[in-house]
């Protein structure tokens, strides 16, 4: 009999799984930026923009947000072996691995219960992480894998022993799908010349309908002749005209489809009956579907259904599929007036992503923050937003281009099709330094850097406790329950300090007591429970460490040597 075992992704080190210290965020104001003045009602101010390693910012977020993100798009970098001018991805697979599964599983845990992640990648990783995502958010819970043309294979790049990519892959999971988190999305697509027809008398009873063909219609309501005399008066310009007259006259244009399945079956007496009688409208008695019209034995199907407003334009449209060609990625350098080579994405590729899974003033969140293109995309679209980068372009790129935003100023990208007229605003934060440093004898002590607000804060996360200072109850930092509170200091408590401490928590109430000493017995107290800092928190995490990010820094000597080796 096999022995149960479950279909998984293995690496070396897979097994290592890091303790991550939960930082506090702590706000810059000087680079926080805020309009002026509101600009609608709904202006949203309380984004954040935060500058630390993103996967010690995932962990200060969990606690706040979990549950309460409804869209997630990561761009990590690909691991391709060239590295980018901002992000080094020439990581080796394993490592690359289990740092995507560390960031993952916390994102899973931010995400709503329905809500989606679209994870950016090329070919070198994507199949990989897609087993991985299967691992982590449940097979049944991939939505689709989604294939991006980003470029033509044009010039030198084009040459190699391979055959040239153009494309790149979104992964695209639910928390639970069953939640049915994705939007039916439509978009442009050119005139379709099977429909070919042109009502003559639509206001009469559809008994008396006559008809003929779009391109003689458009040449006698231009004035011409016929057909023939349009062409050669409009040599360059007949096409786009006849699509837009095919638009304006929707309700009079119309195609013949033949008619299948229950449908037939249905209507078959009327199908024969209309096939004898030649260019005659029948509806089938009893019809139940409004608008099913049968001529010369085949469904006139009206121009009028496949048009939609898109971007404020009424033009024919067709649900969207999982294959993507017509989101430019030519021109869009000067998008957001930055500059970020081979790493940019177009505002038009993030528009479609929030409107597939998001509403004004839901919450999405970027933790490869990059040059800034999902907090402006989402800022422009009234979406909530939380982004997370740790290079220098979070001072040189994301708050220059997001102040344009915020300003009015940057009309590229979507901003007019979606009437972007500027507001809203966002706070800067940091990541704290890490609380617990060790001394000039090797001993473990508490951040110096670290006032008692923050050493408050920081030991509620720790200790998985919301902070929230009262403001009458001097002792009280915050609370796990409505009754179950904690206090934080570097204090040594006497027995007279508890004893009044624990009278005026009361008996209805309990209380976590974080201190740097205490002179009773730990049990002392029914409705006190007493702890040493730092003592009682030093194997809660891994102090001390920084950097998480998807670094080439962080391979091996062996690894980095034999990366050396395959670039020379």
């Amino acid at each position: 009999m096999m022995s149960k075992t479950k279909l998984e992704l293995t690496w070396i080190g897979k097994n290592e799984r890091k303790k991550l210290e939960p930082r506090i965020l702590l706000e810059d104001p000087s680079k926080s930026y805020h309009a002026s003045q509101k600009v609608t009602e709904n202006d949203i101010f309380d984004n954040k923009l935060i500058f630390g390693d993103n996967l010690l910012a995932l962990k200060a977020l969990e606690q706040e947000y979990a549950g309460k993100v409804k869209c997630v798009y990561i761009d990590p970098p690909f691991n391709t072996g060239s590295a980018f001018e901002h992000y080094d991805d020439g990581l080796e697979h394993s490592i690359w691995l289990g740092l995507m599964r560390d960031r993952l599983e916390i994102i899973r845990n931010l995400l709503s219960d329905d809500g989606v992640i679209f994870v950016h990648l090329d070919d070198c990783e994507m199949a990989y992480l897609k087993v991985l995502m299967d691992e982590i958010f449940g097979r049944a819970n991939q939505l689709n894998t989604i294939s991006m043309t980003t470029n033509d294979p044009s010039g030198f790049k084009a040459t190699g022993a391979t055959v040239f990519s153009t494309v790149n892959f979104l992964l695209v999971y639910a928390k639970d799908r069953t939640q049915k988190p994705l939007n039916k999305i439509y978009i442009p697509k050119g005139y379709d010349t099977g429909y070919n027809k042109y009502l003559l008398n639509p206001d009469d009873h559809y008994k008396s309908w006559t008809w003929c063909g779009i391109a003689d219609a458009f040449a006698k309501a231009n004035g011409y002749k016929d057909t023939k005399e349009a062409k050669k008066k409009l040599p360059d310009t007949f096409d786009d005209e006849l699509a837009q007259f095919a638009i304006d006259n929707a309700e009079r244009v119309f195609q013949s489809v033949a008619i299948g399945g229950g449908a037939k079956i249905k209507r078959k007496e009327t199908i024969e009956k209309s096939k004898k009688d030649r260019d005659k409208v029948y509806v089938h008695p009893n019809e139940d579907v409004e608008g099913f019209y049968i001529a010369n034995g085949r469904q006139m199907v009206f121009y009028s259904n496949r048009l939609l407003e898109i971007d404020g334009e009424i033009q024919p449209a067709e649900l969207i599929t999982y294959v993507w060609t017509d989101i430019s990625w030519n021109g869009i350098a000067n998008e957001g007036g930055v500059s970020f080579k081979n790493g940019k994405k177009p505002e038009a590729l993030l528009k479609r992503i929030f409107e597939m899974c998001t509403r004004e003033g839901d919450l999405v969140f970027d933790s490869f923050g990059g040059s800034g293109t999902t907090a402006a995309v989402a800022h422009k679209m009234k979406r909530r937003w939380i982004s997370v980068e740790l290079g220098d372009h979070c001072h040189t790129h994301i708050i220059p281009r997001l102040q344009k935003v915020i300003d009015g100023e940057d009309q590229g990208g979507i901003s007019k099709s979606v009437n972007w007229q500027g507001g809203g605003g966002f706070r800067y934060y940091k990541l704290a330094p890490t609380l617990i440093v060790k001394d000039k004898f090797g001993l473990e002590v508490i951040n110096k850097e670290y006032n008692p607000e923050m050493l408050a804060e920081a030991v509620c996360k720790l200790e998985g406790f919301t902070y929230a200072p009262s403001e009458v109850n001097w002792w009280d930092h915050g609370y796990s329950t409505e009754t179950d509170h904690i206090y934080v200091t570097t204090q040594s408590l006497s027995v007279d300090k508890l004893e009044a401490l624990s009278e005026e928590v009361g008996s209805d109430r309990t209380l976590l007591v974080m201190c740097g000493a205490f002179r009773c017995e730990p049990g002392r107290f029914t409705n006190l429970t007493l702890k040493k800092l730092p003592k009682a928190i030093l194997d809660k995490c891994q102090f001390g460490q920084d950097d998480y990010s998807l670094n080439v820094a962080n391979l091996t000597d062996d690894a980095s040597a034999d990366d050396d080796a395959a670039q020379d």
